[in-house]
């Protein structure tokens, strides 16, 4: 048996990989700052979610699927919000919600698969890399020795941004299941002796130590939502609780590639991001954590601003993106999205590099040098409070 067939046979639950930290290597103590990353997997539409209510080109663009002027949740004299984002209200009227409008790269590609890969490795249109840009920032500036794992992923076995080589990240779908089935991994015996089976004694042992130190027992006060992505909420709030260090936990929300029937499809969706959000900023408050939390949405791509006839949006390129927090220093940045000036296959051309929400991570909230990590210079929002 070797590793790859001891990580199916551990199933969807959990998988680890582990590899120590370089000699010699300082870790960067400003890990102890949380960060929250959720994938709105398949693309979600940036001009539904935060909506140019007075611009005319957005109604003629999208008759069919546009948000009525009257229904938006207004945030200034142009731009407001999805309705079934307005339990997200409040963190806007706290100040804790920061919208980046226009979030891109340039030459966009329209490929589900090749546009995340792109946005997960920090990558150029044409450059193919090999780990994930979290990868890459371990690998510069280790965490402290003994930490859990680098990154915790929930409801689904892609690494994303803490893929590659050297990650030393867990997939977690179910913390319970996590937990039952890291216990049957029990290192030692003769088994040891034959060099093959001793490495997937040293993985299952990787995973044992793991799992002990993600525990799912805190009861928390705060009502989680129901459903797959509230599940993942909780368990993000669990993680947190466990005391384990982790320095980056993953969601998922699933579902957002609206080729047909986008509005009620999105405004579902987007009640579950919302919910979620909420309930984990109510989490975290009880952790004590808030302050020391970031939160933050990406997605390969956006929607096309042309609605298409099928009541949907196909692949576009830059769209909006959410980041909140206890520190986080709320309200609009970036340039809306310009719908009189579409590139040639009637696209937004963006205005803000996805890299530089990165390189506000890297240098603003962990304080450390991002040019490296990112393969050059992109100047960080200052959406980060001291």
């Amino acid at each position: 048996m070797d590793r790859r067939g001891f990580i199916r046979a551990m199933g969807a639950a959990a998988a680890v990989t582990w590899l120590p930290l370089p000699a010699g290597a300082a870790p960067l103590r400003g890990y102890e700052r949380l960060l929250v990353l959720i994938e709105l997997k398949g693309g979600n539409d940036g001009l539904n979610t935060v909506i140019p209510y007075t611009d005319a080109e957005y109604y003629r663009l999208r008759p069919g699927i546009a948000i009525p002027a009257n229904q938006v949740l207004q945030l200034d004299g142009q731009t407001g919000l999805n309705p079934e984002l307005l339990p997200l209200m409040e963190l806007w009227r706290s100040g804790e919600l920061a919208l980046v409008q226009n979030v891109g790269y340039p030459r966009p590609n329209l490929s589900h698969f090749r546009s995340i890969e792109i946005w997960e490795t920090a990558a150029g249109s044409s450059e193919y890399l090999d780990a994930g840009w979290l990868t890459r920032t371990f690998a510069a500036s280790p965490l402290q020795p003994g930490t859990a794992a680098d990154g915790v992923v929930v409801g689904g076995a892609e690494l994303g941004p803490l893929a590659g080589v050297t990650s030393r990240a867990v997939t977690l779908v179910d913390p319970e299941q996590f937990l039952r089935q890291s216990r049957l991994a029990v290192p030692g015996g003769p088994a040891a002796t034959n060099a093959s089976l001793a490495h997937v004694l040293r993985v299952e042992q990787t995973v044992t130590d793991a799992a002990s130190r993600l525990r799912a027992d805190r009861v928390f006060a705060t009502p989680f939502p129901a459903g797959g992505f509230g599940n993942a909420v909780r368990t993000a709030a669990q993680v947190a609780a466990s005391g384990a260090g982790v320095p980056v936990i993953k969601l998922v929300l699933n579902g957002f590639d609206t080729h047909v029937g986008q509005v009620a499809r999105q405004a579902r969706l987007l009640k579950e991001l919302a919910d979620g959000l909420v309930a984990l900023k109510s989490a975290f408050t009880e952790l004590g954590l808030w302050d020391s939390t970031l939160v933050m949405t990406y997605a390969e791509f956006g929607r096309r601003p042309r609605q298409n006839q099928s009541g949907g949006t196909d692949h576009g390129t830059a769209s909006v993106h959410m980041v909140t927090g206890g520190r986080v220093r709320g309200g609009l940045y970036g340039a809306a999205p310009d719908l009189t000036r579409l590139d040639s296959a009637g696209n937004v051309q963006h205005a803000v590099d996805f890299r530089a929400l990165y390189a506000t991570v890297l240098e603003r909230w962990w304080g450390m040098d991002a040019a490296g990590i990112l393969r050059g210079r992109y100047a960080p929002l200052d959406l980060i409070r001291a």
